[in-house]
């Protein structure tokens, strides 16, 4: 009896040492097929991540776009370095051209008592000898005005033009074109081309 039941202690042992064995057997095979996964994942996951080769036409086409977006964007900051040198060339000029601006303005209103008094002055023969020296001073200031830009903008006869004329009041004058300057009531003046102020007059009528 102890016999058959040591055989059978035996048995059940031998049984569960083959268990293990094909348990520790299944579980390497396991491992192993995780590896060979992994490594073919990986090797999957490198060959999406290099580019395709590209061929010698594609490549040439390439690289031609690129020395044309190159050439492009080289041209473009060439024009735009000569247009900023051109607007600082004009700004220099025009800064030179009207630097005696400010002085100009200054001295229009004695250019304006100069005419006054050669106006009604000239009505008095007492003021003849006077006026003559006070004719000279006015032409010697307007010519030293003049080497620096400055001329006067009024005539009588030339045509009204309301960029340079300001006209106060119209007459009926037979003897000038309708739409001229009858009267030059109070001279202008203009710096290299750029008003300064119009001129007051009257306008025959159309």
């Amino acid at each position: 009896m102890e016999n058959e039941e040591a055989k059978k202690g035996m048995a059940d042992e031998e049984v569960k040492d083959q268990a293990e064995e094909v348990a520790q057997d299944e579980s390497a095979e396991e491992a192993e097929g995780g590896e060979d996964a992994g490594a073919e994942g990986e090797a999957g996951a490198q060959a999406e991540e290099q580019p395709e080769a590209l061929t010698a036409e594609e490549f040439q086409k390439k690289l031609d776009e690129a020395k044309a977006a190159v050439l492009d964007i080289r041209m473009r900051s060439q024009a735009e370095l000569e247009n900023f040198k051109k607007r600082l060339e004009r700004e220099h000029s025009d800064h030179l051209k009207y630097a005696s601006e400010k002085v100009m303005k200054d001295l229009v209103p004695t250019l304006d008592n100069l005419e006054l008094a050669i106006t009604y002055g000239s009505k008095s023969e007492v003021c003849e000898d006077m006026m003559k020296g006070i004719v000279m001073t006015q032409k010697l200031l307007l010519e030293a005005c003049g080497r620096h830009g400055l001329s006067v903008v009024g005539k009588e006869g030339e045509p009204f033009d309301p960029a340079l004329h300001e006209a106060v009041m119209t007459e009926d004058r037979a003897d000038l074109e309708p739409g001229t300057v009858s009267r030059v009531m109070q001279s202008g003046y203009q710096l290299e081309g750029r008003i300064l102020r119009p001129a007051k007059v009257v306008v025959n009528k159309p």
